[in-house]
């Protein structure tokens, strides 16, 4: 038997393997058609949103001829050794999968007509596959079920397997079909991380440093051990053990809460003196000095930004097995594995990611409470614990000079950046590194662009877009000063910086031609192997963003509907931030402690959002962070209204 919740297109097949013991034609990992004729498509990453399943479903259904609603998904658990990698990061899914999903497809649909023919005695060119048949002119046609047991049995070696041509597309870049699990998500049926969690599971919630990087000394737990439901305490210490703290781990959410604020903690150490207005004046302090004598310079400040998915962290851990809302579940089990930890991973539906759950932390909470506890434990985050003690996104400060020719456009500029490295990757410690994670200028202006690193004195972490939206946003930002100061119209102005026929002149036309009215707002990028450019009017007066225009290159859009909710959805975020969001740190604590002080958007926050995707025959692109960088900028610069755009958020004082 199996168990399956049944998705708007899709269904994801959550238990064992179908039909135990029955051949299975399972060419790959990635596919399998059981003797039934079902066919199941197994994501090796996890879905944060994304929308990495619905992906999965529409390129199988097409190499196999089936729709996307007749396709089972399966969650692959964590293991990089079967799956590869398994990170959702970077954002490498759809360009990452598209070819292995859709090979391990076609190849078990040339194995299924090689059946066919075989039966028949007829060429296998002469066969085709359709609908969940192979079908022939001159036979009656055989369903995929009654080719399983012969198709299993050949070599796929011996096969050979072609790709559906894009000509014959009936579902990549077509289907109107929209997310496979939308309509679990919206009438509660989706499983996201706590609720993954087996019958009879504790619940744990954690005191955490009251400043930034203190460290307990003592601990009076007999108030919270006398807490009705109140299963035992716990100390946790750094690193094994996440960011540290005491857990109280109780029958029941409220138990735990309860617990907690009974507890006597005595804390040392850390910073308790901290201020995020002094560390932005350090970085700044920082900066090398201006070589020469540019026509323009700018300095941009950049505040800490926390994470805020909708699911705060959460993990559940027994002896054996962690189900936790993770981005990168085969690289959790290894590196738990390397710490002497040896389980399996589970990833689950995730209510957002934006770089925060790459990180272990939570887990090894989880491992080391149900190590206590002796049974499956939840460690929960509350929103302030999420909130305040989150990986930020480090703060930045960025001086841009530019050296104008006579029509006013830039024919030189520099663009120093004085920041904090990644704490939670060493690797992000290297200027080098940094530099290649924001350094995406694409125009025709050469300069340097020099990164200056100073110890982070807080926890820092990848932030959607990581350090290209600090440095696209202050270029962007910079280039429509220039623009204005020049009296160019902004659209214009960068056309004449990009190559004609290149793909960001060929987006920003687009998106220029689908723009009503006037755009406040301009901005362009390009990475992830795909190209975008936003338009926006806004109103400066009542610092409003009325319309946003995007189009977007992402090579083959393998389902538009999500190509198009990834841009709206980076769009708000960028809304978000430059209308207020930031993270500010006063006497060694973060100030914001949930979203009634970090203000993330609401609904009467959101503009008309119109997404073009541009047609493209380049390979498939990465679109989760792409929308981020240049929307921010084009917000900021519609807000600006020709004015100095000084730091993000626009209008209010940084820090």
């Amino acid at each position: 038997m199996i168990s399956r919740r049944t998705f708007l297109g899709a269904a994801l097949v959550v238990g064992v393997p179908l039909d135990r013991g029955a051949p299975d034609l399972a060419p790959t990992v990635f596919v399998r058609v059981d003797r039934r004729g079902r066919v199941v498509a197994t994501v090796p990453r996890p879905d944060t949103g994304q929308g990495v399943r619905t992906m999965a479903a529409v390129l199988v259904a097409e190499e196999l001829a089936i729709e996307v609603e007749d396709v089972l998904l399966e969650q692959a658990p964590g293991d990089t050794v079967a799956y590869g990698s398994q990170a959702v990061a970077n954002s490498t899914s759809s360009r990452h999968l598209s070819v292995p999903l859709r090979t391990a497809a076609a190849t078990a649909r040339c194995l299924l007509i090689a059946a066919a023919a075989a039966r028949w005695s007829v060429p296998a060119a002469e066969c085709t596959a359709l609908r969940g048949r192979v079908v022939h002119p001159r036979h009656r046609p055989l369903a995929y079920r009654d080719l399983v047991e012969d198709a299993a049995a050949l070599d796929p070696a011996t096969v050979p397997v072609t790709l559906t041509p894009p000509e014959r597309w009936r579902l990549i870049g077509r289907t109107r079909a929209g997310r496979s699990d939308a309509r679990d998500i919206v009438t509660g049926r989706a499983r996201y991380g706590a609720e993954s969690a087996p019958a009879g599971a504790l619940t744990a919630v954690v005191a955490r440093p009251p400043w930034i990087g203190a460290r307990v000394t003592d601990v009076d737990d007999t108030a919270a051990r006398a807490v009705p439901g109140v299963v035992t305490v716990t100390r946790l210490d750094p690193p094994g053990a996440g960011q540290g703290g005491v857990a109280v781990i109780a029958t029941s959410t409220h138990a735990a809460l309860r617990g907690r604020e009974a507890l006597r903690v005595t804390w040392t150490g850390g910073t308790p003196d901290a201020d995020s207005r002094t560390w932005l004046d350090q970085l700044e302090a920082a900066l090398p000095p201006v070589a020469g004598t540019p026509d323009m310079q700018r300095v941009y400040r950049l505040p800490l930004l926390a994470h805020a998915p909708m699911e705060p962290m959460n993990a559940t851990a027994d002896a054996t097995t962690v189900w936790a809302p993770v981005q990168d579940p085969g690289g959790l089990r290894d590196q738990l594995a390397r710490a002497g930890i040896a389980v399996e991973v589970r990833p689950t539906l995730a209510g957002g990611g934006f770089g925060r759950r790459i990180e272990s932390d939570v887990v090894l909470e989880a491992v080391a409470c149900a190590r206590a506890a002796g049974k499956a434990v939840t460690v929960r985050w509350t929103r302030d614990d999420d909130t305040r003690h989150d990986s930020y996104r480090p703060m930045s400060v960025h001086r841009l000079t530019a050296v104008l020719g006579p029509d006013g456009l830039p024919t030189g500029r520099t663009h120093q950046v004085s920041t904090w490295p990644i704490t939670v990757v060493p690797a992000f410690g290297n200027p080098v590194v940094v530099k290649a994670s924001g350094d995406h200028f694409p125009y025709a202006v050469p300069g340097p662009v020099s990164v200056t690193l100073t110890p982070a004195p807080l926890r820092t972490g990848f932030w959607r877009a990581v350090y290209a939206g600090q440095f696209g946003y202050a270029e962007e930002c910079f280039l429509s000063e220039i623009a204005h100061r020049g009296g160019h119209d902004p659209v214009e102005f960068r056309r004449r910086l990009l190559p004609a026929g290149s793909r960001l002149r060929t987006v920003l036309d687009a998106a220029r031609a689908a723009h009503p009215g006037p755009a406040g707002g301009v901005a362009c990028h390009l990475d992830y192997g795909s190209a975008i450019a936003i338009l926006v009017h806004a109103d400066p007066a009542a610092r409003r963003v009325l319309r946003v225009t995007a189009a977007v290159d992402v090579g083959v859009a393998v389902h538009p509907s999500g190509v198009i909710a990834q841009v709206e959805g980076a769009v708000m975020d960028a809304v978000s931030t430059v209308l207020g969001a930031q993270i500010t740190v006063r006497d060694g604590a973060v100030v914001q402690s949930s979203f009634r002080d970090y203000r993330w958007a609401r609904i009467g926050d959101c503009p008309d959002i119109a997404v073009h995707i541009v047609p493209s025959t380049a390979p498939v692109g990465g679109l989760g962070e792409l929308a981020y960088p240049p929307a921010a900028a084009a917000i900021a610069s519609a807000l600006a209204a020709g004015e100095p755009v000084t730091g993000m958020p626009y209008g209010m004082p940084v820090g």
